[in-house]
């Protein structure tokens, strides 16, 4: 899957490393050690909870990104229902709605209406 497919600011992003001296590439590598990485914490839970991250500060491309991660490293709807209940929870009214578009994410990849998740990142 392209980038850009989730946000089209994300087509610039091998000219933005480019530009900032592959800043990037090591926050994908970090990325790559820290939470998609199998550990104690398998990286599925990990990825949800880069999700919670990034529904509390609402970061639409970031939500669509590590839902479809997860989903690809074996997260059920169920758990992901647990985790966006946490959000839902302690965010109030609009937690609610940010975890909304997170399901709808991941009911949008459930159905075939996104490829694959994509790689590396979203985020830079």
């Amino acid at each position: 899957m392209e980038l850009a497919s989730i946000d089209p600011a994300l087509g610039l992003m091998a000219e933005f490393g480019k530009l900032t001296h592959g800043t990037t590439r090591h926050i994908h590598q970090m990325r790559q050690d820290a939470i998609f990485a199998e550990g104690t914490v398998p990286a599925r839970m990990k990825t949800l909870s880069a999700m919670l991250w990034s529904i509390a500060s609402r970061c639409e491309p970031c939500i669509k990104f590590y839902v479809q991660k997860a989903a690809t490293l074996g997260a059920t709807q169920e758990e992901l229902g647990e985790v966006l209940a946490v959000a839902s929870t302690m965010g109030g009214c609009v937690g609610e709605m940010w975890s909304l578009k997170a399901f709808k994410a991941y009911k949008e990849y459930a159905r075939g209406e996104v490829a694959e998740a994509p790689e590396p990142s979203c985020c830079v």
